[in-house]
């Protein structure tokens, strides 16, 4: 295995942990709480791109997924993807791996970045909501006010947050992908 594989592993495990830390900072309103992760899951994507990201994403909900209490509140197991929040945690890797993808191709350019954390965390909504409403049988637009509206203005400024932490923190990791 070469060291920068190990780095990108690191790098991605790091991540993964962020976004359990973030699930720990939760503000229970209803069946989908708000939470710190979603920071971390698009930050993943703008930093490590669409194949790390997915992949750190990956290992965050195996970790969730056997037991570990990595999701919100603290709380863990399988049972968690079937519950009203499963969607959302499914949201994560297609989150991360199309905020990746996008990045990979924005150059740097600020507007790309912007544009990949929205199809990002549309991403998350996108699976989510859906999966809320087949769960709780809510009304679409009670399952739109219950899953989405309340998330809006926080989500805005977290996606705002990892724009300027990924835009900081690019070159240093750069250097240190290159560095053997």
């Amino acid at each position: 295995m070469s060291i920068e594989k190990l780095r990108w592993m690191v790098f991605a495990s790091l991540m993964a942990a962020l976004t359990a830390v973030g699930a720990y900072i939760h503000v229970p309103i209803g069946p989908v709480p708000i939470v710190l992760s979603t920071l971390f899951v698009i930050l993943s994507g703008l930093l490590l791109g669409s194949r790390w990201g997915l992949a750190s994403m990956g290992l965050y909900l195996l970790v969730g997924a056997i037991g570990i209490p990595v999701f919100a509140g603290g709380k863990g197991g399988f049972a968690h993807f079937f519950g009203p929040t499963g969607g959302y945690l499914l949201g994560y890797v297609l989150a991360a791996w199309v905020t990746g993808f996008i990045s990979e191709r924005s150059y740097g350019l600020l507007i790309l970045d912007i544009f990949a954390v929205l199809i990002g965390s549309l991403a998350i909504y996108g699976l989510g909501v859906p999966w809320l409403k087949i769960v709780t049988q809510m009304s679409w637009p009670k399952t739109l006010m219950v899953g989405m509206v309340p998330f809006l203005i926080g989500d805005a400024v977290k996606a705002s947050v990892a724009i300027i932490l990924a835009r900081a923190i690019r070159p240093i990791l750069k250097r240190q992908l290159t560095n053997e």
